[in-house]
């Protein structure tokens, strides 16, 4: 299979998963926006309406936060099981095991984007405009769509492996919805040297900054940090799609017997 031919095949089952998606709810397409708002609002009412985040613009920081955790989170987990979801076609014809996690993850791009669309709107009207900074938001993107596929790859392998990591992968993404600064400025922890470590070692963290700092303060990301964590993204990609093509055989039985 060509690369072409590979890539095509994985826009065409995305694009298939997205219809048939679609036709089971009434609402159909309009769930790609509704349910991220569901979710803002839900963590809007807890945190703002109830607690009181004392923050003018807690709206808009709530947003550039979850939009784009729900992105990774929904990804990683959904791709993580798609080996596993398609053992019916597995058993059948033998083809790349890495085509199942990433067309999950070309699906969820396609929600991701009327969901960003929809976050711009939301930051015109508010009143921010848009500045030179925006153009860092491609490279933040684009890591972090890298780092997505390499959790997902990594996730699809260990789910064939034992189903129960599946479990693990969902409290991951629970562990890093309440450490990653989606609801609480990582920048205003008191200790400066705590904001600093989280940032390090905590990718998710980084990366949600980095949206706010380009969206809402309309500065740069860091940009060393940025291209290191771009970097160590691709290599997991790499490292993911090669175990994934070794292991193509032992994930096949894997998933046929699961």
């Amino acid at each position: 299979m060509t690369l072409r031919h590979y890539f095509t095949l994985v826009d065409t089952m995305a694009r298939m998963s997205l219809k048939a998606d679609a036709a089971r709810f009434f609402f159909g397409y309009l769930w790609w926006i509704l349910e991220p708002l569901l979710y803002v609002a839900v963590f809007y009412v807890v945190f703002e309406v109830i607690l009181g985040s004392r923050r003018g613009d807690f709206l808009v920081f709530l947003m550039c936060g979850k939009l784009t955790f729900i992105w990774l989170s929904k990804s990683v987990n959904q791709a993580s099981r798609s080996i596993v979801a398609s053992k019916g076609l597995i058993g059948k014809i033998d083809v790349p095991k890495s085509l199942f996690p990433m067309a999950t993850i070309q699906e969820g791009l396609y929600k991701q984007a009327s969901v960003f669309l929809l976050l711009f709107v939301v930051l015109w009207w508010q009143g921010y405009g848009v500045s030179a900074s925006w153009a860092w938001l491609l490279p933040v993107v684009v890591v972090n769509y890298l780092v997505i596929v390499g959790l997902s790859l990594f996730g699809a392998f260990l789910v064939c492996v034992a189903f129960d990591f599946s479990m693990l992968i969902s409290l991951g993404m629970i562990f890093l919805l309440f450490t990653s600064g989606i609801f609480w400025d990582v920048r205003d922890l008191p200790d400066p040297a705590m904001t600093e470590t989280v940032l390090a070692v905590n990718p998710v963290a980084f990366i949600i900054d980095a949206y706010r700092q380009v969206l809402m303060e309309g500065t740069a990301p860091d940009p060393v940090h940025l291209g290191l964590l771009g970097a160590g993204a691709a290599a997991l990609v790499a490292a993911g799609l090669l175990l994934l093509r070794r292991a193509s055989r032992f994930l096949a039985l894997k998933a046929i017997t699961a």
